[in-house]
């Protein structure tokens, strides 16, 4: 087994959950926010289903985010069903560069740098486990609040919810 592997089983098992949390994203609401200082639903929506596409940047040596141009295709849709597609997407672009990296790339240094400041460098394991798997279930977390907050059913996470315990 190679060492990305256990990873990309967690990162299957996770965006299954995540797909069933971004299905429930109703349309009508996506510019809702809860607080002024808050992104939209929609907002939210959308980077939580992007947000592996860093998964992509690891097959290079790092990512300088002040070179890159501003992505349209991480716009808020009309519809929650494009977040929802966007994510498929995501997660079978993100599938493939894991599957492409062997236990030597997963031991070597990765950078995220803003312009000539380096911010952090890690290994790429670590950045999977850290800066994209973790990053998706803080997101995931918040997105969970919003939707509490518009009388939305959650879909079990972690273990059965208020709105689909088996055991109630």
């Amino acid at each position: 087994m190679r060492m990305i592997d256990p990873y990309i089983m967690e990162f299957d098992r996770e965006s299954a959950t995540t797909r069933k949390l971004l299905e429930r994203v109703p349309d009508g609401k996506l510019g809702w926010a809860p607080h002024p200082k808050s992104m939209s639903l929609g907002k939210l929506a959308m980077h939580v289903a992007t947000l592996p596409e860093w998964t992509k940047s690891l097959l290079g040596d790092g990512f300088d985010a002040a070179a890159a141009p501003p992505d349209p295709s991480r716009a808020v849709p009309e519809r929650a069903s494009g977040i929802v597609e966007r994510f498929d997407k995501v997660v079978a672009d993100a599938k493939a560069a894991l599957a492409q990296i062997d236990d030597a790339k997963a031991m070597g240094g990765w950078s995220l740098s803003m312009g000539p400041k380096t911010l952090f460098t890690m290994p790429r394991v670590a950045v999977v486990r850290s800066f994209i798997l973790s990053h998706v279930i803080h997101h995931r977390g918040q997105l969970s609040v919003y939707l509490r907050l518009l009388d939305v059913p959650l879909p079990p996470i972690y273990g059965p919810t208020a709105d689909e315990n088996p055991f109630a």
